[in-house]
């Protein structure tokens, strides 16, 4: 069995800095060191666990077979220290540490940012890393404590609590209905000009349900603007560019200035679901549960 006494288990904390810094002046800079003590410790540390972890090279750093797995059980531990330390500390009402978060980037620029920032200065000890992407993020290897997901989830290991309800309508500019007129049936709206946003699975085709139940199948036939951030549909279609399919976290302030006129307001599209998705484990940390439980309150004003 291996004597961990001979073993600065500090070093491992410099050592995952590195892998994921992708460099050790990154690292430094990161962990407040000078590159000469962070590339000091990598020395010892492979000296002390008699392997070989990184291959230096004058452009680039990348680790060998035994670094990759040395590494993702470091970062294991790591998880599993900073979760010990966590529920020790649990009882004390104040999350500390660092919360970890990956959301979408509109999502995470109107709603989550905000919501970080009023967390921190109502938890002083705790400090925020927001990651925000349209694309799906690995919690597991990006050492994430949570992220939001829209839409419908993929079957995982991970366990997810709902936050809210994402709904969608269609908008578009008053410039652009006084050009092409107001579509009074979904069929008047399939020819209109549209601004599609190109993440969607189908973006431009979508189901419209009226009161009466009725529902009717929507492809748009004319897209004049394609793009894969909210942000830049959201301008496209401020700017008159076409018929817009958005959420209504995106779009509502736009609407209530009348910056933006629903469309067929009588038809609704699918509603479905805002989800907090993280790591199963036992214990919830604390830093996360107050996550939750202020994005649940936010949503829900």
């Amino acid at each position: 069995m291996t004597d961990l006494a001979a073993i600065n288990l500090n070093r491992l904390t410099t050592f995952v800095a590195v892998v994921e810094a992708g460099s050790l002046t990154a690292a430094a800079e990161r962990l407040g060191l000078a590159k000469s003590m962070v590339s000091k410790h990598m020395q010892l540390l492979e000296q002390e666990i008699g392997v070989g972890l990184l291959l230096r090279s004058t452009r680039r750093l990348s680790l060998t077979e035994a670094g990759r797995e040395f590494y993702a059980s470091s970062r294991q531990l790591l998880k599993a220290a900073e979760l010990a330390i966590e529920q020790a500390r649990s009882g004390s009402g104040s999350p500390q540490g660092t919360l970890r978060v990956a959301c979408p980037i509109d999502y995470g620029l109107i709603v989550v940012s905000p919501l970080l920032a009023q967390l921190r200065a109502r938890y002083p000890a705790l400090k925020i890393d927001l990651t925000c992407g349209d694309h799906i993020i690995d919690l597991i290897a990006e050492g994430i404590d949570v992220t939001v997901r829209l839409g419908k989830l993929a079957d995982s290991g991970l366990m997810a609590t709902r936050v809210d309800t994402l709904v969608r309508w269609l908008v578009a500019s008053p410039e652009f209905i006084a050009r092409h007129g107001m579509p009074r049936t979904p069929e008047d709206l399939a020819q209109l000009p549209y601004v599609s946003l190109s993440v969607l699975a189908q973006p431009a085709q979508f189901a419209l349900t009226n009161r009466a139940g009725e529902q009717v199948e929507v492809r748009m036939q004319n897209t004049v603007f394609s793009s894969n951030t909210a942000f830049a549909t959201r301008a496209a279609a401020l700017s008159g560019d076409g018929v817009l399919r958005a959420t209504t976290f995106s779009i509502k302030d736009d609407v209530a200035a009348g910056r933006l006129l629903r469309v067929l307001p009588e038809w609704s599209l699918p509603d479905s679901d805002i989800h907090a998705v993280y790591p199963a484990t036992s214990h919830v940390p604390q830093k996360v549960r107050v996550f939750i439980d202020a994005l649940k309150a936010a949503t829900a004003a």
